[in-house]
């Protein structure tokens, strides 16, 4: 099996403009070549038949990126509409400002099957691209935010990839990310 980093997920996950909340001390190159030779821990199902998660120790110095919501951090908490690429129509969003989370134990690259990113209109040279990476205290998945959940269901023309929503997953995500923002740095 092989794996190749998206042009999807290369801005958001190695940013020309290095951030604290994305991945650290290691290049794209040195990323992909570890998925490519290092065993995970586990392999989880995705939200789709297309979609894996590969679960590996962490071996940079890279942090949490979900945070959960106290009395102590709200006033942190910031929002403004974004959209991850200039195809895509902004939506609401939300993340800390001026906080620092632990360093996470576990980078969960979310890869999708070659065919399906054919589908969305992403050619690549391997079995599976990676579409972005979660970096979690636990070898868990964290639940798929409601909007990724939404913009999915819209479709491949609105930068989804079609799957419909799963009622039960969105309630599950929606109690999780109630309690819960992403971190800038």
């Amino acid at each position: 099996m092989t794996i190749v980093l998206t042009d999807f997920a290369r801005p958001r996950l190695f940013p020309r403009q290095p951030r604290r909340n994305t991945i650290q001390d290691c290049t794209p190159e040195q990323f992909v070549r570890h998925l490519n030779e290092a065993q995970p821990v586990a392999v989880l199902e995705g939200y789709a038949p297309f979609c894996k998660l590969h679960v590996h120790r962490n071996w940079t110095s890279t942090r949490c990126l979900a945070v959960p919501i106290t009395d102590d951090n709200r006033r942190l908490l910031r929002s403004d509409y974004e959209a991850r690429n200039d195809a895509e129509l902004p939506v609401l969003v939300r993340w800390f400002e001026g906080l620092e989370p632990p360093t996470a134990r576990y980078l969960i690259p979310i890869l999708y099957s070659r065919e399906q990113l054919a589908k969305e209109g992403t050619r690549i040279d391997a079995d599976w691209g990676v579409v972005g990476c979660m970096y979690t205290l636990e070898p868990a998945e964290t639940p798929m935010a409601p909007i990724t959940m939404m913009r999915n269901a819209l479709g491949t023309d609105e930068g989804g990839s079609g799957v419909p929503i799963d009622r039960e997953a969105y309630r599950r995500s929606v109690d999780f990310w109630r309690g819960h923002a992403n971190w800038r740095g």
